[in-house]
């Protein structure tokens, strides 16, 4: 077992976590901006961000990059500096460094050296769009961002599938559509909730069930930056259980499925797989269908 201090010595490195704004530069804290004004550095995922806010905040700390590509190496060259007793601030562009934006290595690599981490509170879009969501609070799972392939992502979304919690997901504009398609036939039409642009000023929430959104989102097009919030497996109403597919002839089902991108050899094992009936059944009946 280990103890760590809330505060180190003069003579120690301390680590501090430091959230920044999601958007609206008003939610910085005034402890935030000391310590920002204090520490003898400041690790940012990308310097000329950071530098916009201290511009505003009216600050002149010194900035290092800390991003995805050098977290390795620049995580090492940190921890270096900790340990002769500077003092670093680490942050992301948005939000609370390590969710979903590089910091989780940086601060494992500091708990590892001794070294006293300090979080400072700050805004979080994951929970922001939770609590305003009218979804359950309690309990609920944070996944982040999915893979970027379909296959991949409905791979994850099938882990949780079953999971009594509310989920909270991260997601791209581009693929924001695609993402909702795969989400509804993995987890079915349950409800969500989809803000977009949280705490600007063309903050905007779509509430309803998926099927809806995702016909919303398609039409309209997607803009700014999405929190995902969906309803969990055990809150998921019977009304809202029923397949995608439900309603669909077996070649109407097959094609759709072919239209996603899928070969027909795959669509239809999907649909065999979708109606739990043998291959060969679905096989014979939409090629008999399609003569």
């Amino acid at each position: 077992m280990e103890r760590q201090k809330s505060f180190a010595d003069e003579n120690q490195g301390i680590l501090y976590i430091v959230g920044t704004p999601i958007g609206n530069l008003q939610d910085m804290s005034d402890r935030a901006k000391a310590i920002l004004a204090e520490v003898d550095l400041i690790a940012a995922e990308d310097t000329r961000h950071t530098r916009k806010l201290l511009n505003h905040l009216g600050l002149s700390t010194p900035l290092v990059s800390y991003h995805e590509h050098n977290e390795q190496k620049r995580g090492a060259e940190l921890v270096g500096k900790l340990k002769e007793g500077m003092r670093i601030a680490l942050v992301s562009d948005a939000g609370l460094p390590g969710i979903s934006d590089p910091g989780e290595e940086v601060v494992r690599q500091a708990v590892a050296e001794g070294i006293t981490v300090v979080p400072i509170p700050g805004p979080n879009a994951a929970l922001t769009a939770l609590v305003a969501s009218g979804l359950p609070t309690q309990p609920f799972l944070f996944i982040g961002f999915l893979p970027r392939s379909s296959k991949g992502r409905k791979e994850e979304l099938a882990k949780w599938k079953s999971a009594p919690a509310t989920l909270l997901l991260y997601e791209a504009p581009h693929r924001l559509p695609e993402m909702l398609t795969d989400l509804l036939e993995t987890l079915g039409n349950r409800r969500v909730a989809i803000p977009r642009e949280l705490t600007k000023k063309h903050e905007e929430w779509l509430r309803g069930n998926l099927a809806d959104c995702l016909a919303y989102i398609k039409e309209q097009g997607p803009r700014g930056e999405y929190v995902i919030v969906v309803e969990g497996a055990g809150k998921v109403r019977e009304e809202e259980q029923s397949p995608w597919w439900e309603g669909l002839s077996v070649i109407d089902h097959v094609e759709a499925i072919i239209e996603k991108g899928s070969s027909k050899k795959e669509a239809i094992l999907q649909a065999a797989q979708d109606r739990g009936v043998p291959k060969r059944e679905i096989y014979n009946m939409y090629h008999k269908g399609s003569e």
